[in-house]
């Protein structure tokens, strides 16, 4: 396996064994059995088709969120603001399946739909670029403050202009839906997952692909590792600053399609529901590495739909503590098992080479 791949996989691995037998204990103060607990949670999770799908359907709004922040803490830029880039994607895309005529076809009505969410992520995201771009301003603190704009103007806009009444969500959305997962696999049947998670997958690759492949992605690793001797090197940065944040904004826009389009057919108010925040989580766990992501994604939502699925014999919360433990230990264990892994790869090289060197004497 590629060193790089690893090292982004490795961290969930490890963190999900420290968050287990953190879990071990905290179970016994309830007075439940650990292995009674954690059964229920895997039974309630991937124990069976709508557990696997709510995984899936979770998963795929944190895989967005996780890329988003990634993306931009690659060059070195800290996105707080994938909330906001999360709701902005699920209105747009809201709004151009209202506006498009029922009859359009579905292949035509969801790619238009989807880069809609896209493109209005990418504004969003385009703003704290522009700013930081042009006048130095901190993206920490712009894309906190636009999470609050963004979120009350939707709501204005909701709620003065195009709610259904009564309610604080749109008209259903006459063309641009994505299909269930229940609609080619009725195992699904129930289940809130959709394929949408086609589109995350495909961005995890994309990132991937243009991060470690692209000379525009060594650019933008090359301005976050040190932007000063990116730029004597003749890399152009407020334009590398502004385009990662565009691109990290369409890729948290990209997160609302599984909502709207994927599962209510819809824009809510509110829909976001923190997945925005908990994608700094995810690609803190991941290291910033899209596989890595992908695999935190699915550790993370397996932790909220198991917290439901146990929820019956201890607290909920348990869960939520769970997840912070990961987050703990991604900050301080791993980094140690990393640094001994290295260490032991090191030394396994250097006696290969004293043996061949022993060989050729």
């Amino acid at each position: 396996m590629d060193r790089g791949i690893w090292e982004a996989v490795l961290p969930p691995i490890v963190a999900l064994c420290i968050a287990a037998v953190v879990g071990d204990l905290l179970i016994l103060t309830f007075g439940e059995a650990p292995a009674a607990v954690f059964s229920l949670l895997v039974k309630g999770t991937w124990g069976n088709a709508y557990g696997i799908g709510q995984v899936l359907y979770k998963t795929t709004t944190l895989t967005c969120t996780g890329l988003a922040f990634a993306f931009a803490a690659r060059a070195g830029l800290f996105n707080v603001g994938a909330e906001g880039q999360l709701a902005a994607g699920g209105f747009g895309a809201a709004v151009m399946g209202l506006l498009l005529p029922a009859g359009v076809p579905a292949v035509v009505a969801v790619p238009v739909c989807v880069a809609a969410a896209m493109l209005t992520g990418a504004g969003v995201g385009a703003v704290p670029g522009v700013l930081r771009a042009r006048f130095g301003a901190s993206e920490v603190i712009v894309t906190i403050m636009l999470n609050f704009i963004v979120l009350a103007l939707l709501n204005w806009f909701v709620s003065a202009k195009l709610h259904v009444p009564e309610t604080l969500h749109t008209p259903g959305i006459a063309a641009g839906t994505v299909p269930r997962l229940a609609d080619a696999f009725a195992m699904f049947r129930g289940s809130a997952a959709n394929f949408t998670l086609l589109f995350a997958v495909a961005a995890a690759v994309a990132a991937w692909w243009y991060l470690f492949h692209t000379r525009s992605g060594y650019e933008l690793r090359a301005v976050g590792l040190q932007p000063d001797a990116a730029e004597y090197g003749g890399v152009r940065v407020p334009r590398v600053l502004l385009v990662t944040m565009a691109l990290s904004g369409a890729l948290a826009g990209l997160g609302g399609v599984n909502f709207v389009l994927g599962y209510k057919g819809y824009y809510e108010d509110g829909f976001a529901g923190g997945a925005g925040f908990l994608g700094i989580a995810v690609a803190l766990v991941g290291r910033n590495h899209p596989i890595g992501i992908l695999a935190s994604a699915l550790l993370f939502a397996t932790l909220s739909q198991g917290g439901l699925a146990v929820n019956a014999i201890v607290p909920k919360q348990l869960t939520d503590i769970l997840t912070a433990v990961v987050i703990l230990a991604v900050a301080t264990a791993v980094p140690e098992v990393q640094t001994q892994l290295r260490a032991a790869a090191a030394r396994a090289a250097n006696t290969l080479r004293g043996s061949r060197a022993e060989g050729v004497a």
